[in-house]
């Protein structure tokens, strides 16, 4: 979900484990030259799928690499499918108080452009968690741990992980 802390631990995971990190979202940025909030201003939330669909498709047949997504790539069943076949998918699970305290002064979270933000986040988490529940080899609950701590922990478990494969 937006604000579990995908980047900042995502980083720090890759650093831990010696690999590349990729973030999906500032990937699209990059190759867009423009905001993931323009990228759906002009082209819906469909074409904004689309476009992070075949990002996903390229990152996943790439290089060893941790790699964070966007929240809703979930939702294409083509995407939960690559990423179970293709990577170990760690579910960052937080707290809807927790997502919310992360995200309630980012302006640039188009889906959180709402009336009632928190409740368009609480929706958005009830309507994902299955999802995220389904393609996750890994769930780990992000609590109050600093994202290093945790990194520090996910690095250990995917390596046990990887060593019972």
């Amino acid at each position: 979900m937006m604000g579990a802390g995908k980047t900042t631990i995502g980083r720090a995971l890759a650093r831990k484990l010696g690999l590349v990190f990729a973030d999906a979202d500032k990937e699209l940025v990059t190759r867009t030259g423009v905001a993931v909030a323009t990228i759906f201003e002009i082209e819906g939330e469909a074409g904004f799928r689309k476009r992070e669909s075949t990002l996903l498709v390229e990152l996943a047949a790439g290089e060893n690499a941790v790699i964070a997504t966007g929240g809703g790539v979930v939702l294409d069943p083509e995407n939960r499918k690559v990423m179970r076949e293709r990577g170990t998918v760690v579910y960052l699970r937080a707290r809807l108080e927790s997502l919310w305290e992360r995200t309630r002064h980012d302006t640039s979270r188009p889906l959180l452009a709402t009336p009632d933000p928190k409740a368009t986040l609480a929706t958005l988490l009830e309507q994902r968690e299955p999802l995220y529940m389904e393609c996750a080899h890994l769930v780990v609950d992000t609590g109050p741990q600093s994202p290093s701590a945790l990194a520090t922990r996910l690095a250990a478990t995917l390596r046990q992980h990887a060593g019972s494969a």
